[in-house]
């Protein structure tokens, strides 16, 4: 086939990926891209990187970053690197490699312009550990060591909010095309989604020029919130996608004049937003679900075990499910949120849900994740815990049938708690990597500093003129 007729059909049949960098220039060229994106997200799940112009990106296409990238927190600031890492070797470059298979447009740049995810790697060639897709690849190759190939679907729940420059003023719904803003409950309401069609007309056209896949859009209970299912597939292919899918409807909301936020509790009163993670595990030889008996069709022990990991391990990655302090105003009684570590049938009380299905898509739904999660962090470290359960044999607690709110508090309650317990854990520190938890560690106890420093509306409010 001639270069032109190649190009041709990668600008029919593929919006997304190549495979390598000749096919890669095929894809630029067909589209006539003249700025080119490198991306690598950080802890927090941020993109960083450079944008250069093709021409400079095809003549080397591994560029350089420095490793402090993987220690900023989301203010900026950086913990100290004593017992992390060298000071030294923090402000040294790592290596950023593109992996061809993310290769896309930017469909919302004014200029042709096309976006590529790249993986760390240190000037010797080893993956960088801190890096959170490397942290996803490590517990993925932990699975196919096993033979198994875990299967995963990301629902994210977001809400759209009127803009706000002025942090001191609180978070409204915006006007829709009514002319009015939206007040009360409209769960599962298709008005108040049209309210808002233009804004998701571009969201579907930009994520199919992408090649990012939407199973299902729905208006979730909160004001102006919504929910995208994405369709099940790898665990990283996914953490990509829900990376990509982030910065897509942040853009398509601002060319809207609406802010699109995935904070896990963006408006008092209101519900927060959950990342819901639905997993199962196939033999990679087979493809059979390993959580269903071939013959019976029933849960096997090893369905049992994983439950029972992600039970007994939930409290200890709990800052990766909820990494900010204001991820757990979400995790209260009178929300809609899991507080436990319970599972059931088709119970969305408990933090651990098994939807109705057949055999072949038996799965457990982790319902404990906010939107605010660095995606490729939530999928490791809900696999990590289901992997720990089935290769420890753990046993699962009887299902709860009735309203789990109305138990114990089973998970931390804040921040620093949280972070304690992931130090402490030894098995997550195995098949996560121990110096990625004690960079995360260092990170997440640095933004709590910065956190303490503010002084909050409710201090002023009660203390002011009454202590």
């Amino acid at each position: 086939m001639s270069k032109k007729r190649k190009a041709e059909k990668l600008e029919i049949s593929s919006a997304r990926g190549v495979d390598g960098l000749d096919e890669a220039k095929d894809f630029l060229a067909a589209r006539s891209i003249e700025e080119i994106e490198c991306l690598v997200p950080d802890q927090g799940g941020v993109a960083r990187g450079k944008i250069m112009p093709v021409s400079k990106f095809l003549k080397s296409p591994v560029m350089n970053l420095p490793l402090s990238i993987f220690f900023q927190c989301i203010t900026g600031e950086y913990p100290d690197y004593e017992g992390l890492v060298d000071v030294v070797e923090a402000d040294t470059d790592m290596f950023m490699q593109p992996d061809w298979s993310t290769l896309t447009s930017v469909p919302w740049a004014s200029d042709p312009t096309a976006q590529v995810i790249h993986d760390a790697v240190t000037r010797d060639g080893r993956p960088v550990e801190q890096a959170p897709r490397q942290v996803l690849r490590r517990v993925r190759e932990l699975y196919r060591k096993k033979g198994w190939q875990p299967v995963v679907a990301p629902e994210i729940e977001f809400y759209l909010v009127e803009p706000n420059t002025d942090a001191d003023y609180p978070l409204k719904p915006p006007v829709g095309r009514s002319g009015r803003p939206e007040i009360g409950r409209q769960g599962y309401s298709i008005s108040a989604v049209n309210e808002f069609d233009a804004l998701f007309e571009d969201i579907y056209k930009y994520s199919e020029l992408q090649g990012l896949e939407i199973d299902t859009l729905i208006h979730e209970d909160g004001a102006a919130q919504m929910e995208i299912n994405l369709l099940h597939g790898d665990p990283v292919e996914l953490a990509d996608q829900v990376f990509l899918f982030k910065r897509t409807i942040r853009e398509a909301a601002l060319a809207h004049k609406i802010y699109a936020t995935f904070m896990a509790k963006p408006i008092a009163g209101e519900p927060g937003s959950a990342l819901h993670i639905h997993q199962s595990i196939v033999d990679a030889a087979t493809g059979q679900n390993i959580f269903s008996d071939p013959e019976t069709g029933g849960p096997t022990p090893l369905f049992f075990s994983f439950l029972a990991g992600q039970q007994k391990y939930l409290p200890a990655i709990m800052s990766m499910l909820a990494p900010y302090v204001n991820s757990y105003r979400r995790l209260t009684r009178d929300s809609m949120a899991p507080i436990n570590v319970q599972w059931g049938y088709d119970n969305r009380t408990a933090g651990l849900r098994v939807p109705p299905s057949g055999p072949d898509a038996r799965r457990v739904e982790n319902r404990v994740p906010s939107s605010d999660a660095n995606p490729y962090l939530a999928l490791a470290a809900v696999l990590a815990s289901g992997y720990l359960g089935m290769t420890e044999e753990l046993e699962a607690t009887a299902p709860i049938e009735s309203d789990a709110k109305n138990r114990d508090f089973e998970l931390p309650r804040d921040l620093l708690s949280a972070v304690a317990l992931l130090e402490d854990c030894e098995p997550i520190r195995q098949v996560m990597g121990s110096s990625f938890v004690t960079a995360y560690a260092a990170i997440k106890k640095q933004e709590y500093e910065t956190f303490m420093k503010v002084i909050s509306p409710w201090e002023r409010e009660y203390l002011l003129l009454n202590v």
